[in-house]
């Protein structure tokens, strides 16, 4: 990446009970070949959520940061999956705006010029974030599994996250169908000024805003970049329960935006998945893995059909399937 290619660079962390792994993560930024010019932590209710602990810890990690950090603060009730977003956007005077969670961690120091290799540099033939006349509004990276990730989770994530870097365009929904429009804010960096000509993430949102942002980017003519060698650390092993939750408001989030997700299903995708896990689980001699990773299957597809259905549903059983119980009680 030459240097004079370059344009400013800020990271945007929404932050809620801040954890050693946001030490790790801003530890981490500072080592960074690029290092962002600025880190704006978006703080969700630090009065009762940091704790003294908790809050001098933070204090610590900002304080040993080279790089310049910045801490805005709103209300557990002011907190948005979209909107807190796009507040923390509007601190930012970034060509180029990165987000991530408090709980990624860049796996080496050469994250961020991975990531941004999509608008500054060559990369899968584009040059300088333009794709023949189609530019690239957003780019996000490869979550990696953690220490502790269990066998089922890993392979998900190699399925979700594969080696090999791609851009995505608009043509590519007839063969790839809604995995056209993923992305994730666990680690992703996008145009600033394409991404408020777009509107930004949508407001008052359960879940998903940034694939409900880059399907409406991908629909109106924009590509996507997946930058495999920008990797991050981040995994979890969810519980059957709150994979059932996680899967209702992601369906939710899609019955809630039909000029995205209308007539892409995304059942095709899931079954691959579960195929292709069986196969790896035969492969690698762990076949009594098999019925628990069905169990968990039903599950998500259980969340999954239901969310698409929640508005038939009584409200008791929408806030018991539901994870984001506040987004219920605004509503």
């Amino acid at each position: 990446m030459t240097e004079e290619k370059t344009g400013k660079i800020d990271v945007v962390v929404p932050v809620y009970k801040p954890e050693g792994k946001l030490g790790h993560l801003l530890h981490m930024l500072n080592r960074q070949c690029r290092k962002p010019d600025k880190i704006v932590l978006m703080i969700t209710d630090p009065d009762d959520a940091s704790g003294e602990s908790q809050g001098a810890q933070l204090e610590r990690w900002i304080l040993e940061s080279d790089i310049p950090v910045e801490c805005h603060f709103l209300s557990r009730d002011e907190f948005d999956h979209g909107g807190t977003r796009n507040r923390g956007m509007e601190y930012c005077d970034g060509e180029v705006v990165v987000y991530m969670t408090q709980d990624a961690v860049p796996e080496d120091d050469h994250m961020i010029e991975m990531l941004t290799e999509p608008f500054f540099g060559e990369f899968c033939g584009a040059s300088a974030g333009n794709l023949g006349g189609t530019e690239i509004i957003l780019s996000y990276g490869r979550q990696m599994p953690d220490k502790d990730c269990r066998p089922v989770e890993q392979y998900t994530r190699s399925f979700n996250y594969p080696a090999q870097s791609r851009i995505k365009t608009k043509e590519d929904i007839p063969a790839m169908g809604i995995k056209t429009f993923f992305a994730s804010n666990v680690c992703a960096a996008y145009r600033k000024d394409l991404f408020l000509l777009q509107g930004g993430f949508p407001e008052k949102t359960i879940f998903n805003e940034d694939m409900i942002f880059a399907g409406r980017a991908v629909q109106a003519g924009y590509a996507v970049a997946y930058a495999a060698g920008a990797r991050v650390i981040h995994s979890h092993n969810l519980s059957n329960k709150v994979q059932l939750q996680r899967n209702f408001d992601l369906a939710v989030s899609q019955a809630e935006h039909p000029e995205v997700f209308r007539g892409i299903r995304s059942e095709r995708e899931g079954f691959a998945l579960v195929i292709n896990t069986m196969k790896f689980l035969v492969r690698c001699g762990r076949i009594y893995l098999i019925p628990g990773m069905l169990f968990t299957t039903a599950c998500k597809y259980a969340g999954y059909l239901l969310g698409k259905r929640y508005k038939k549903l009584p409200a008791k059983i929408v806030l018991a399937c539901s994870m984001n119980k506040k987004y219920w009680r605004n509503k």
